[in-house]
C-alpha cells in the first residue's frame, strides 16, 4: 500500500500508550520493562500528562514487546495471543474476495481467540458495521480497543491497495482527555461513551480487493504495526489536511487566509471546520513547531538555540518557557530523557 503521510511529524500524549504500558508491565519483569522503554527511547515515567510520544516510539516499542511477551498483543486481552497469530490472520483475509468478506473473515478469527469480547458485523442501510461486544464485566482497555479497530482498518486498507474510507468510530468509553489523539489514527470523527466499540464503513465506498501475494504479506508482518496503525489518507480531518499543508508549504510562512485559499475555502469556513475539530489554527502551527522540536531534540544533531531558531523563536529562553509550556519538560532534560 502507498503512503502519503498527512501526519507530518505527528506525536502523541504519552497518556495515550498509559493503558498499553499498565497492560505489559504485569507481563515483564522490572528489567525486562525497563529495557522495553529503553529501547523505544522512552523513560520509565511516562505519568507526565504533557510528554509526547512519537509514531516511531510506539511502533519500536510494539515490535519489542510482542517478542519480549509472547504475546502479539501485550496483555491488552485476558487470553495471550500466541505469536504468528497476525500471520495466520492475514493469511485467512488475503483468501476474501471482497472487503465485506475480509472484515468478515477478520471478526470469525478474533471470535475464536476472544474470550472476553466477541465480535459481531451487521450491514444495515448502506452501513458496514464492525462491533466489539463485551461477554463480562471487565474493563475496557481503551488502547487494546483502538488497536483492534485499526487492526482491522488496516487489513481492509492492505486488501484495497489504499486507505479504505471510515464512515466513522466509536469507543465503549468516556472520552479521555487525549481524544485528538484519536483523529491523528482514524480518517474519520471518533465518538466515545458508546453502548459498543465500533467502526462503521459506506458499503458503496468499498471498492474491489487486490490479490496479495507471499511477500506482500511477509512484508506487512515485517512492518507491524506501521502499516495497520498508521494508514494514510487525504480523507482524515480538517486538522489534519492543515497539518499536512503546513508541513509541505512550512508552517512559518503560511497563513490562515493562505490556507484557506489552498482549501478552497473561505477563512471563516476554515475556522468553523476545525472549531469543530476542537482545535485551531494557531494551535495547529503550534503542535507542529512542538513536533519539529522533539523530532530535533531525539535525533540530537543540532543545539537547543539551533532549535529554536528553526521553530520559530527570537531566543532559547522564550523557547524554554513554550517547550515547557507544550511537554512539561525543559528542551534540555526532555533530550537527556
Amino acid at each position: 500500500m502507498t503512503q502519503t503521510a498527512p501526519t507530518i511529524l505527528s506525536t502523541v500524549s504519552s497518556q495515550f500508550i498509559e493503558d498499553w504500558l499498565d497492560a505489559l508491565r504485569p507481563l515483564c519483569t522490572q528489567p525486562q520493562m525497563a529495557s522495553l522503554m529503553r529501547s523505544a527511547d522512552l523513560g520509565m515515567d511516562q505519568s507526565q500528562p504533557q510528554s509526547r510520544v512519537t509514531l516511531d516510539q510506539i511502533v519500536s516499542l510494539y515490535q519489542r514487546a510482542a517478542v519480549e511477551t509472547g504475546d502479539e498483543m501485550m496483555g491488552l486481552w485476558s487470553r495471550p495471543i500466541r505469536p504468528r497469530a497476525l500471520q495466520h490472520l492475514l493469511t485467512s483475509v488475503r483468501e476474501a474476495t471482497s472487503l465485506p468478506a475480509a472484515l468478515y473473515r477478520f471478526s470469525t478469527f478474533w471470535n475464536l481467540l476472544l474470550d472476553d469480547y466477541q465480535f459481531a458485523l451487521t450491514d444495515q442501510d448502506d452501513t458496514l458495521t464492525l462491533s466489539l461486544h463485551a461477554q463480562g464485566a471487565a474493563p475496557v482497555q481503551r488502547f487494546g480497543h483502538l488497536l483492534i479497530l485499526k487492526l482491522a482498518h488496516g487489513l481492509m486498507s492492505w486488501m484495497a491497495g489504499h486507505e479504505v474510507p471510515v464512515k466513522g468510530v466509536g469507543f465503549a468509553f468516556a472520552q479521555p482527555a487525549f481524544h485528538q489523539d484519536y483523529q491523528i489514527l482514524f480518517p474519520a470523527p471518533a465518538v466515545f461513551a458508546q453502548p459498543q466499540t465500533a467502526i462503521w464503513f459506506d458499503l458503496r465506498l468499498l471498492g474491489p480487493v487486490e490479490a496479495r501475494s507471499t511477500s506482500d504479506l511477509a512484508r506487512f508482518l515485517q512492518n507491524a504495526p506501521r502499516d495497520w496503525i498508521f494508514t494514510s489518507s487525504q480523507e482524515h480531518t480538517q486538522s489534519l489536511r492543515v497539518r499536512t499543508h503546513l508541513g509541505q508549504t512550512g508552517w512559518d510562512r503560511a497563513t490562515l487566509a493562505q490556507t484557506a485559499r489552498a482549501m478552497n475555502m473561505t477563512p471563516r469556513t476554515l475556522i468553523r471546520r476545525l472549531d469543530a475539530d476542537g482545535t485551531s489554527f494557531q494551535e495547529i502551527k503550534d503542535a507542529l513547531r512542538r513536533d519539529i522540536a522533539i523530532r530535533d531534540l531525539q535525533d540530537g544533531r543540532k543545539s537547543v538555540e539551533a532549535i529554536a531558531l528553526d521553530v520559530g523563536f527570537s531566543s532559547a529562553a522564550n523557547f524554554h518557557r513554550a517547550f515547557q509550556r507544550w511537554t512539561g519538560s525543559t528542551p534540555r532534560s526532555y533530550r537527556r530523557a
